[in-house]
C-alpha cells in the first residue's frame, strides 16, 4: 500500500475543502469497499478524508411523512430502525440481504451507494479494464462473465452494480442530497448511477469533491406493501445474480401505484419502467404480471454465459409482485 495523507474532518465544509476535488483524494466512510480496493492496488489515493466525525448519523421523519437518512448511518442501524421497518420494509429487507453482520456494522448508507463493482477483472490490476483504466479494454467480455450485465451494458463495460440497498432506494423513488464546492443539490437515486456507455469509469453523477450527505425517502410509498428478494449462489455473503425490489398498491382490484427495480442485471439499479407502465391501472393477475415483466426483460442482451439471468429475474419479479398483490392493504 502506498503512503497517503489522512485528514479527519469535523464538518462537511471542512471535508470538502480537504478533498479539494483532486483526482487523488478519496472520502472514507466505513471503508468496507475503499480499503479493500487500496489493498488490491485498484485505488491508490494520495489523500483520505475521514467522514466518520461528521454529523451525518441520523434517521428522522420529514414534515410530509417521509424519511431522511444521513449518509453516515451504519447499515445495521438502518435495517433495524423502527421507522424504516414500519414505513419502508423493502429497505430493511434489502440491507439485511447484503454482506455479513460485521460488515453491516461498519458500512454506511452513503458508502453503500458509492461502492464500486465486484467484477473480478476490475479488481485484478493485471487484467485490462476500461472502468479502472479507460481505453485498456474489457477482459470480461471474452472471459468468464456469468455474473455480469444483461441490461444497459456497452462494448466498453459489462459490469454490474453490487448494492442491495440502492435497488430498494430506486423502487422507493429516493432522492440523494449532495454537498460540494458549489451549492448543495439533490439527485433522484434513479439518475444517481450511470450506465457505462463510452465512460464506464464514471460510476455516478457525483462531481469531484461532492459528498453524499443524506438520502430522502418520499411519503408516497410509506406503509405500502413492499418486498425485496435476492437470488445468489449461496445463502449469505454473496452478491446478487439477480434481485428485485417492488412496491405495489392495489385498490379495488386495480394497480394504483407500482414500482419495480432490478439488481444484479446492470451497471446501475434498473428501474423497470416498461413493466410499471403495463401494470398501472391493470388487474394484477398472474398473466398480466408475467406479460409486464417480460415486456421489460425483452430489452435484455445476455452474453454467452449469463442468459440464465433473464428467466431468473423474470421469475423473481413475478413471485414478488404476485405476493404483494395478495397482501392485505394497510
Amino acid at each position: 500500500m502506498k503512503p497517503f495523507a489522512y485528514v479527519r474532518a469535523s464538518g462537511v465544509a471542512e471535508a470538502v475543502a480537504a478533498h479539494g476535488g483532486r483526482p487523488g483524494s478519496r472520502y472514507l466512510g466505513g471503508g468496507t469497499n475503499l480499503v479493500d480496493l487500496m489493498k488490491l492496488g485498484v485505488e491508490v489515493p494520495d489523500t483520505l478524508v475521514d467522514l466518520t466525525g461528521l454529523p451525518l448519523d441520523f434517521v428522522t421523519g420529514t414534515a410530509d411523512g417521509g424519511l431522511r437518512i444521513g449518509a453516515g448511518v451504519r447499515n445495521s442501524a438502518l435495517a433495524g430502525h423502527p421507522l424504516v421497518r414500519e414505513r419502508y420494509p423493502v429497505l430493511a429487507q434489502a440491507v439485511l440481504a447484503g454482506a455479513s453482520g460485521q460488515l453491516r456494522n461498519a458500512a454506511t448508507t452513503g458508502g453503500n451507494l458509492l461502492q464500486r463493482t465486484r467484477c473480478p477483472y476490475f479488481q485484478d490490476v493485471s487484467k485490462p479494464c476500461n472502468k479502472r483504466s479507460p481505453g485498456a479494454g474489457c477482459a470480461a467480455r471474452d472471459g468468464i462473465h456469468r455474473d455480469h450485465a444483461v441490461l444497459g451494458h456497452s462494448p466498453e463495460c459489462i459490469a454490474t452494480h453490487p448494492s442491495d440497498l440502492a435497488v430498494a432506494l430506486a423502487a422507493l423513488d429516493a432522492v440523494v442530497e449532495l454537498q460540494g464546492p458549489e451549492e448543495p443539490r439533490t439527485v433522484p437515486v434513479t439518475a444517481f448511477h450511470r450506465l457505462p456507455g463510452a465512460h464506464p469509469e464514471r460510476d455516478t453523477v457525483v462531481s469531484p469533491g461532492e459528498i453524499v450527505t443524506a438520502v430522502v425517502l418520499p411519503p408516497g410509498s410509506a406503509g405500502l406493501p413492499s418486498r425485496y428478494r435476492k437470488a445468489r449462489d449461496r445463502a449469505s455473503y454473496a452478491f446478487a445474480l439477480a434481485s428485485v425490489a417492488a412496491v405495489l398498491d392495489v385498490h379495488e382490484g386495480r394497480v394504483r401505484r407500482v414500482a419495480l427495480a432490478f439488481g444484479g442485471l446492470a451497471h446501475r439499479p434498473w428501474r423497470a419502467e416498461a413493466a410499471e407502465a403495463r401494470l398501472l391501472g391493470a388487474a394484477p393477475t398472474e398473466d398480466v404480471v408475467r406479460a409486464a415483466v417480460e415486456a421489460e426483460l425483452d430489452r435484455a442482451e445476455p452474453l454467452r454465459d449469463n442468459a440464465f439471468k433473464v428467466p431468473l429475474a423474470r421469475n423473481l419479479a413475478c413471485e414478488v409482485l404476485g405476493t404483494l398483490a395478495r397482501s392485505p392493504r394497510p
